[in-house]
């Protein structure tokens, strides 16, 4: 769709509005000058009256031929012919998208004939669903079971409000004429004469009672390092790690646990190595409580937790790795940092579930089990003197190749290939045995 927009030498008439686009009539143009319509205008060629009728009909007919409706066979009046635009007016031809900016521009028609085929792009192909590593599963525990802190107030709170309710007891039992006269004087007070205990007196009693009861019932004294786990019907309600006295309702089950940093020192134990030999391994870890929620409510007992993971854990570290390369320079056991390093991730992983934190997990000794302790020992004790021996027999081949070297590069002896093997034989023999054992 194209619009026709004016511009040239020409200004547009007076009074005719910027956004009008329809074509200029020689009547509109005398009624923008003000003038008489039958009036002739100078210096513009103005065609006949007759000649406006057959435009309008014209742009009727057109009209009709866009929406797809047939012209009017009646109509057989002859067209007159065309005119050009007014001189001194040019044409030009805008797009029609470009004065309607913030609008969408229309998109091509790609159904036509012109158009050709139209391309069909292909679908996208799905994206594989990922799936889980290959590997052993880590426990990960109840995520929601997470330490918070649980209802705790001072201690004084508990032994005031326990105070004021012994004092409403007295002061009840003494209107009532049961406190005895002695200890009534001795606090300066008039003595009652007892006429028993009425239905007025009970009420306040048991409330009173009740209440004293709650508040020195859940008095408390926090130590340090420890901490309290609090549940109520087995449910978890929080964690007190406040010490001094301190007032815990007593309705509330308590639970203590250790937080401060420990270490545990296992006994000797039963592996093996990369190779199959039986090891016997002692280890040390040093752990504290992290999260008491889950170490006392996640698992029935986390120091037992604890010492089954690590006998796991060690298990299958000292399992990649032999005991010993007596022949060649490999990666061993006798690595105690790397050892303890892997043993330290491995165990911290196992035990996060748990709420326990694993600091260092170190092998403080790996020997052999006694069955193959005897065997191992010769075999060791064969490759050290086997290690011996070479290194004292490459020394002897280097002195002994230094010494022929130096004789006959100065020109001291001329050595044919006879006699120079008998020299490197003499002179390695007195090396051999002249070396100190």
């Amino acid at each position: 769709m194209r619009v026709a927009v004016v511009a040239g030498g020409a200004a547009l008439p007076p009074g005719r509005p910027a956004g009008d686009t329809a074509p200029l009539s020689p009547a509109r143009l005398r009624g923008a000058a003000g003038q008489d319509p039958d009036a002739a205008s100078p210096g513009l060629d103005i065609p006949h009256p007759a000649d406006d009728e057959a435009a309008r009909r014209r742009g009727i007919v057109a009209q009709a031929v866009a929406r797809g409706m047939p012209e009017d066979p009646a109509d057989d009046t002859p067209d007159p012919p065309r005119t050009g635009p007014a001189r001194g007016i040019s044409v030009t031809d805008v797009p029609v998208h470009l004065p309607f900016l913030g609008e969408p521009r229309p998109a091509p028609d790609t159904t036509g004939p012109a158009a050709g085929p139209r391309r069909t792009e292909p679908a996208p192909a799905p994206r594989p669903t990922p799936r889980p590593a290959p590997g052993r599963r880590v426990p990960r525990g109840d995520d929601r079971l997470h330490e918070h802190h649980g209802p705790v107030l001072p201690g004084w709170v508990g032994v005031g409000v326990g105070a004021l309710a012994l004092a409403g007891c007295l002061a009840v039992l003494w209107r009532a004429g049961v406190v005895p006269a002695a200890f009534v004087a001795a606090f300066g007070a008039t003595p009652r004469a007892y006429h028993g205990l009425r239905a007025t007196h009970w009420p306040p009693l048991a409330f009173l009672g009740i209440v004293a009861l709650l508040a020195l019932g859940g008095l408390g004294r926090g130590k340090a390092g420890h901490a309290w786990v609090l549940t109520l019907f087995g449910r978890y309600r929080g964690t007190v790690r406040r010490t001094g006295l301190t007032w815990v309702s007593p309705l509330l089950l308590r639970r203590r646990v250790d937080v401060r940093l420990r270490h545990w020192r296992s006994d000797p134990m039963p592996a093996v190595d990369a190779g199959g030999l039986a090891l016997q391994v002692v280890v040390q870890v040093v752990w504290q409580v992290k999260d008491t929620a889950r170490a006392t409510l996640a698992v029935a007992d986390h120091t037992e937790y604890l010492a089954e993971q690590v006998e796991s854990a060690m298990a299958r570290v000292l399992s990649q790795l032999p005991a010993d390369a007596f022949h060649e320079d490999a990666p061993t056991l006798r690595d105690a940092e790397a050892v303890g390093d892997a043993l330290t991730r491995m165990l911290a992983c196992e035990t996060e579930a748990v709420g326990i934190e694993v600091y260092s997990a170190q092998p403080t000794r790996i020997e052999y089990a006694p069955e193959v302790a005897e065997a191992m020992r010769r075999r060791r004790v064969a490759a050290i003197d086997a290690k011996h021996r070479d290194t004292v027999l490459t020394s002897i081949v280097d002195a002994v190749d230094d010494t022929v070297h130096r004789l006959t590069s100065r020109g001291l002896v001329e050595l044919d290939d006879y006699e120079r093997k008998a020299l490197v034989k003499d002179l390695t023999v007195a090396f051999y045995t002249g070396r100190p054992e």
